[in-house]
């Protein structure tokens, strides 16, 4: 099975192995840096730049040439900070410039090192006391800054010295690095910030000793320590962060805010003219956006958003226009609109979801107008809203210095297009090195039922039009996350289980982005009834106009909340679901971070009912269908006691079920072994519990 799809799949990080990514671009837009492994089933990450006007890239690092080699020896909080931003990848799998664009900084193996991107000298492994976490240089390119130990460091590269300014007060204090909701939930991923004139950081400081600790072990290594997770659980405390403004001569200022009303810290932005900071209560009801003075450490409110159910943090903003515009993204109405200087300049009918860069008075933002489409558009004064990508796809990009790099993902071609366009001459394409799936989605996209619902509808390519399928459910169904977009790489693995003699359908529920704050909403309180019945009512639909769907045999599969959908459906409608797989699903929401659960349920202590509601755990004694439960004994996200404890409620209530623990095993499933078996297993599962036979024409 060396060649099989999920072999494959598996080998090359989905297919993603191999393409550009990390894109950035110089403040002239001359030259596009960007990570790229060597080849499609090559997981060590090399630094590349790109030149827009004449199409030659260059090799600027290879981890396999340096001192580190290719084998990696990470330290603790880099390998956490890689499974919060589901990295697969190995090498150079981040960098940070300086202001010009000219210096890169990034760790290997925990060594920091630095490479001049103008002169095409090598890189350096820079001198640290200890391992190295997120080096960034400075914006004049003189310094590089890190954290080791807890500690924030800065390395003078024309000296080589190195300096701590700030050090951990005990074994609970970190500096420079971001807490766990900041960064499983915020998207904030980092935790130090250097002034435009190089002479100081913002960082934040991170008590977690508030925090509960949970225990992690390796059952399949009882001789092994558990790993202790500071682990935020709703309803319970949350690190305390604070910020502090250290000089380069160790001069400190505190930075004051209200951390007791507002104890999230969101988002940090320090440019030429100011220092800004956004603050978040415990009840997400409001979004503050603070001006600090560096000098004193005092705040002063600059824009503010408040909601009765929760305000969204929107990637990209706060942004200033070099003409100083205030750039903001705010639910009005029914639409997430941009806002310039308070003003919306976006229609009602377009959901922006980020702002993606600011060139000089030029906003490029990503919106749909079509759920299952991101566009690129730009927005200036000067010329108002621009629609860029008009056709249909994924669409991502970056702007500076008048050159735009566009990435698009379709249905119409494998993998993901990168497309460089300079502000005179040609559009050059970057080289992606992925491979090929071999494997082209048969998929069709639908509206369903009542509420307009997103759905794509797979068949095997081999199935005649008049033979029944049983139907095979595939979603994740949640928020902040979508299926049914129009793009190949999303429905591979989909089209995978078709050909194994599944109709497979994806519905994207209440709760899922670019609907509408409305639609977003409509899960408040409440994760399981809206979601649920947006998976039926959309497969019933589907099924009026598509008679060869078997409703009589209707499996549901998922992973993490996909997982947790997947256990719902056959604890709480059986008349519509037969069999499931629940990977790593949530369970009991108490078992679950704070930022995410308290966002959707509010806090156990004041609305038990929302928990109650949504628990698995009393459905158990319920069960009357084939359940695998599948879950990584290593996950510190979704924890395996989610599991455990559904199968025990389970067998407490004598419902029979599997539990497949996978040993080592993180909420991600990079390992190609394990990988592949999963889909192959799951597969066999699915055919025994729905009495379906192997397809000859299976793969």
């Amino acid at each position: 099975m060396t060649d099989s799809f999920p072999r494959r799949q598996a080998r090359t990080r989905r297919f993603t192995l191999g393409a550009p990514r990390g894109v950035a671009i110089s403040p002239d837009g001359t030259r596009v840096t960007f990570l790229r492994t060597r080849g499609g089933t090559d997981a060590v990450t090399c630094l590349w730049t790109f030149d827009p006007l004449t199409g030659t890239e260059r090799l600027v690092a290879d981890p396999r040439t340096l001192e580190t080699g290719g084998d990696e020896d990470l330290p603790p909080e880099e390998r956490a900070r890689r499974e919060r931003a589901r990295e697969q990848a190995g090498g150079i799998v981040a960098y940070a410039t300086d202001r010009a664009g000219a210096i890169a900084a990034f760790a290997l193996s925990g060594r920091p090192c630095a490479v001049d991107l103008a002169d095409g000298a090598a890189p350096r492994l820079l001198e640290s006391a200890g391992p190295v976490v997120d080096p960034r240089p400075d914006p004049t390119g003189s310094r590089i800054a890190y954290v080791s130990g807890g500690a924030l460091h800065v390395h003078d590269l024309a000296s080589g010295s190195a300096t701590a300014l700030a050090t951990p007060e005990s074994d609970t204090v970190t500096y420079g690095l971001a807490d766990f909701v900041a960064a499983e939930e915020m998207s904030r991923m980092r935790g130090y910030w250097w002034s435009p004139d190089g002479r100081s950081l913002l960082v934040a400081r991170v008590d977690d000793a508030p925090v509960r600790r949970w225990y992690i072990a390796d059952p399949a290594n009882p001789d092994r320590e558990p790993t202790v997770v500071a682990y935020p659980a709703a309803g319970t405390p949350n690190a305390r962060v604070s910020l502090v403004v250290v000089g380069l001569d160790g001069i400190r200022v505190d930075v004051a805010w209200d951390a007791v009303r507002d104890e999230y810290l969101a988002h940090v932005v320090w440019s030429a003219d100011e220092l800004l900071v956004v603050v978040q209560p415990r009840d997400q009801h409001a979004l503050r956006v603070l001006r600090v003075d560096p000098a004193t450490g005092a705040t002063v409110l600059v824009h503010e958003d408040t909601d009765p159910d929760w305000v969204e943090i929107v990637p990209g903003v706060p942004a200033r226009t070099t003409s100083g515009a205030l750039l903001w993204i705010t639910d009005d109405g029914d639409a997430r609109r941009l806002l310039v200087d308070g003003e919306p300049v976006t229609p009602p009918t377009l959901q922006v979801r980020a702002v993606l860069d600011v060139d000089d008075d030029t906003v490029l933002l990503s919106a749909s107008d079509d759920p299952v489409s991101v566009a690129l558009w730009t927005w200036s004064a000067a010329d108002g809203l621009r629609c860029l990508t008009p056709e249909p796809g994924v669409h991502g990009g970056r702007l500076t210095g008048g050159t735009l790099v566009v990435t698009r993902q379709s249905l119409d071609t494998d993998g993901t297009l990168t497309t460089v366009r300079p502000a005179s001459g040609a559009e050059r394409i970057i080289t992606s090195h992925a491979e090929s799936p071999g494997l082209q989605p048969r998929v069709t996209l639908h509206t369903c039922g009542e509420r307009g619902l997103r759905t794509a509808l797979l068949l095997p390519s081999w199935h005649r039009p008049g033979t029944p399928l049983p139907v095979l459910m595939d979603p994740y169904g949640g928020p902040h996350a979508q299926r049914v977009v129009a793009a190949r790489g999303a429905h591979l693995t989909s089209q995978w289980f078709a050909e194994q003699g599944f109709a497979v359908v994806v519905v994207d529920g209440r709760g899922t982005p670019a609907r509408g704050p409305a639609f977003e909403r409509a899960v408040w309180g409440d994760l399981a009834g809206p979601v649920l019945d947006d998976q039926v009512d959309a497969l019933h639909a589907l099924a009026a106009d598509h008679p060869d769907l078997d409703l009589t045999r209707v499996g549901i599969r998922g992973w993490s909340f996909g997982g947790y959908l997947a256990a719902l459906a056959v604890l709480r409608r059986p008349d519509v679901f037969h069999a499931a797989v629940a990977g790593a699903p949530v369970t009991d929401w108490t078992l679950y971070d704070t930022h995410y659960t308290e966002r959707y349920l509010g806090r156990p202590d004041t609305h038990p009912d929302a928990y109650a509601r949504t628990s698995l755990l009393p459905d158990a004694a319920k069960l009357t269908c084939p359940l695998l439960l599948v879950h990584g004994l290593a996950d510190d996200n979704v924890v395996a006691a989610h599991t455990l404890r559904l199968s025990s409620a389970l067998l407490a209530g004598g419902r029979p079920h599997s539990v497949l623990p996978l040993s080592g095993v993180t909420h991600m499933t990079p390992q190609e072994v394990v990988a592949e078996n999963l889909l192959l297993l799951q597969v066999e599962f699915l055919r025994d519990a729905l009495a379906l036979a192997a397809p000859a024409a299976a793969g």
